[in-house]
């Protein structure tokens, strides 16, 4: 099977792609969707990125790289757009990508050690520096998002607001907490866990998809 590594990527970033490109077409184009559909794009990004890396072989370092900086901007834009969504916009909000920043403008100083150990059909795994510490940053403002979005869910005042909010916490929690179990608790998946969590927030694609649809002034 391995002329059919990264096959999942291609597969699952030619459907991203119809429907972001119908997502832009169609829907009403308010700040907050367009930060989900930026969202969107990221996660995208990322599978073509994987594709080109496991299934056309650009399994060069920079490649890695260019994985890692597509994922990296993915929990901070979802806690960011959360707190837009939640009406708790203030400037100091985008505090919340200097960590992103850090990582991504320090990556390219020891860009020698990313490395993909690994190509599948279905997942990728890398290896990069300061990895302990990137699972932390990159954890905290999905839990964050969780947390945020059902405490909310008790303090809508619109029937609207309740179903938009039950839509995002739906998709956040159903795809990353059986994703972090599922990388934990089966041998040889955490060391590719960013390839498996991507293939996991296909469901939150999903679910945020239909958000943006349904998020309207007027409905």
């Amino acid at each position: 099977m391995e002329n059919f590594n990264g096959l999942l990527s291609l597969l699952l970033a030619s459907i991203e792609l119809v429907f972001i490109l119908n997502l832009l077409y169609h829907t009403e184009k308010s700040r907050i969707n367009v930060l989900f559909i930026l969202l969107l794009t990221l996660l995208f990004s990322y599978q073509l990125v994987e594709f080109f890396i496991c299934g056309l072989g650009f399994k060069t370092s920079l490649w890695a790289y260019f994985a890692l900086v597509a994922i990296t901007f993915m929990p901070p834009l979802s806690l960011f757009a959360v707190l837009e969504f939640c009406d708790k916009n203030k400037f100091y909000n985008y505090l919340i990508f200097i960590p992103a920043l850090f990582f991504v403008l320090y990556y390219p100083f020891v860009i020698e050690e990313f490395v993909v150990t690994k190509c599948t059909v279905i997942y990728a795994s890398y290896n990069y520096p300061l990895g302990f510490l990137y699972g932390i940053f990159y954890y905290l403002p999905i839990a964050a998002v969780i947390v945020l979005l059902g405490v909310r869910k008790y303090f809508n005042s619109s029937e609207k607001k309740n179903k938009l909010t039950n839509i995002l916490f739906w998709g956040f929690t159903v795809t990353f907490i059986p994703g972090f179990l599922f990388t934990r608790l089966v041998p040889g998946m955490l060391e590719a866990v960013e390839s498996i969590l991507c293939s996991f927030a296909f469901i939150l694609f999903m679910f945020i998809s239909y958000f943006v649809l349904v998020n309207r002034k007027k409905s």
